[in-house]
């Protein structure tokens, strides 16, 4: 396994309004972030809110080219950026204990903290497909390039992993420094991930290697 301390490339936040950030995700232009009743689109050149939509939102946050996606308790909602309307309801695999949120291969992805699993999910009915299992707890959930990471965060200790999509185990990790947990995680597409802060407020660019 390859070991590295994170490279934080920029803060942002913490935001008016926002205590906490949940789940991130990147639609192209916007970091999206939860805040417990809201989702926020962040300007991630000029570090501003630029617009909310009023929604529970208390952990993972994901886009699907076209929708949004965000866990309410133990409920994904299907989220139209546009309108901020909810389009379906399905049920999250975790019955509450739910954390991140990614969208890949057509499916989503659904982090557990506590279950310290992964799992893939039907985005119409909410069905399981099949199952990671991680030796962490499971915070925020990205893929990028084929690649799945996870961020994990137990105490002080924060970390961002790379993992085997079949065997779950890790093949990289990414230290954060102390105090910077991560409890959203999501890439930009390239060379970055969107890092929730939890009750910090903030979010942290950080760089991807490779």
């Amino acid at each position: 396994m390859k070991k590295s301390a994170a490279k934080i490339l920029r803060e942002y936040g913490p935001f008016p309004g926002a205590d906490r950030v949940n789940g991130v995700t990147f639609d192209g232009r916007h970091v999206w972030f939860a805040s417990g009743d809201r989702l926020n689109a962040l300007d991630p050149d000029s570090g501003q809110v630029v617009r909310s939509i009023e929604v529970a939102s208390h952990a993972g946050t994901a886009f699907d080219g076209e929708f949004l996606y965000q866990i309410a308790e133990d409920v994904i909602h299907k989220i139209d950026p546009k309108t901020g309307q909810i389009l379906t309801t399905i049920p999250a695999p975790g019955n509450g204990g739910d954390s991140g949120l990614a969208w890949a291969e057509g499916t989503l992805w659904v982090g557990q903290h506590r279950g310290r699993r992964i799992h893939q999910i039907d985005p119409e009915t909410g069905k399981i497909l099949r199952t990671i299992e991680s030796n962490r707890v499971v915070t925020g959930v990205t893929w990028v390039d084929g690649q799945l990471w996870h961020g994990t965060w137990e105490g002080e200790d924060s970390d961002v992993r790379r993992i085997d999509p079949e065997t779950g185990e890790v093949l990289e990790r990414l230290d954060m420094p102390e105090g910077a947990g991560v409890s959203g995680l999501e890439s930009d597409g390239r060379d970055c991930f969107f890092c929730g802060g939890g009750g910090s407020g903030k979010i942290r660019a950080v760089r991807r290697p490779g």
